[in-house]
């Protein structure tokens, strides 16, 4: 059960750049939870994240296969990553960009994590049973 950080706990970053490598071809279930967690920012700047896959962990997809929205502020924001129509990827890596406008600084500065979880699949079965009962 992968349970781990795509990128690092409090990565700082003030350029564009990539995290290192997650091989998820072991996980027995192919979907997980992401969590960008943003702990430290400054006014007036943005942070987009995108996640690419690998079927060796040397040549990435040339889209990304998912991606965040935009951010600006600190906290928690999740996504889910469902890998099950995608065999071949076989490893995992986040990619970022930061943007910064206005007075000050023109450096931007985001502190943050990624987490990765993988879902285990009595939550999905339950999921979907709930989904169906709702319809």
């Amino acid at each position: 059960m992968i349970d781990t950080y795509l990128v690092p706990d409090k990565t700082t970053v003030s350029v564009k750049g990539d995290g290192p490598s997650l091989d998820v071809s072991g996980a027995p279930n192919r979907i997980f939870l992401l969590t960008l967690n943003i702990t430290d920012v400054i006014e007036q700047e943005s942070l987009d994240l995108a996640i690419y896959g690998s079927t060796d962990g040397a040549t990435w997809t040339p889209k990304s296969i998912s991606s965040f929205p935009q951010k600006f502020y600190r906290g928690p924001h999740p996504l889910l990553l469902d890998l099950t129509g995608q065999p071949t990827i076989k490893f995992l890596r986040a990619h970022w960009e930061v943007n910064r406008w206005g007075r000050g600084a023109l450096e931007p500065m985001f502190q943050f994590n990624v987490q990765i979880k993988e879902v285990p699949p009595e939550v999905l079965k339950e999921a979907a049973q709930e989904a169906q009962s709702r319809l």
